[in-house]
């Protein structure tokens, strides 16, 4: 692989600092300064600083930018790609909060169960991101009723209060703290809008922006990403 992504996976920092880390000539492959591009196996020594680094952990956590198409779940026996066709990841690792196969974004992937199960707790109230843009103007009206809540009759269930504002005339971003079934979608249905675009950009601590990602794409969290996601769901004084 290459080594930017090496680096990435070993929980450091994004693949994009870690072009920079090659070019300051921080890393070292088998004692020499590697060209950009470099690639690497499981049988070379990578230094940072004249340390050996290695990918973190007992447990892996990436962030992975799924692509429109791609199916989070392995139960659709008509899905073209699933998930975990797509990350070509040698590791069993599985995400909390699907995206449905139209839209695009943030999943993190981990193997750690105990983290799962800590995230879907929909009591806990954890945000998750969104860009999305609609099929027509926004009306100030919109927003008011998106922002206090909307009844979603198929689900018998009124959404939780959530932060909203316009990017533009016919596109906003929108925080939620619960997941309920294509939800976003449902709520711009019944106040008489479609969903043409949908993106998540952030769960809880981790954005897309951290992470130089193109759709398909995943790399592992930093060490201090980790540290906030346990922190956050209780789990970091556990294991302490």
């Amino acid at each position: 692989m290459r080594l930017n992504k090496f680096i990435a996976l070993c929980g450091i920092c994004s693949r994009r600092d870690a072009d920079r880390l090659i070019e300051s000539g921080k890393i070292t492959v088998n004692g020499s300064f590697p060209l950009m591009g470099t690639k690497v196996s499981d049988n070379d020594v990578i230094c940072l600083d004249g340390k050996v680094i290695k990918p973190i952990g007992e447990y892996t956590y990436l962030a992975y930018y799924k692509p429109v198409g791609v199916v989070c779940t392995e139960r659709d026996e008509h899905a073209q790609k699933t998930v975990t066709d797509d990350l070509h990841f040698e590791k069993r690792v599985t995400y909390a909060g699907r995206l449905d196969k139209d839209s695009e974004g943030l999943l993190i992937m981990t193997d750690d169960g105990d983290l799962i199960n800590a995230m879907m707790r929909g009591s806990f109230g954890h945000e998750k991101e969104y860009e999305v843009r609609v099929d027509h103007f926004l009306t100030d009206d919109f927003f008011d009723k998106m922002s206090e809540g909307v009844y979603l009759p198929e689900l018998k269930q009124t959404t939780r209060k959530c932060s909203i504002k316009r990017l533009s005339e016919s596109s906003f971003d929108i925080v939620l703290t619960q997941g309920l079934n294509r939800q976003i979608r449902r709520m711009c249905e019944i106040l008489g809008y479609k969903v043409v675009f949908l993106k998540r950009i952030r769960v809880m601590n981790v954005s897309l922006q951290n992470h130089a990602l193109l759709p398909g794409e995943y790399e592992a969290l930093t060490k201090e990403e980790v540290k906030e996601l346990l922190d956050a769901t209780g789990l970091k004084y556990e294991r302490s």
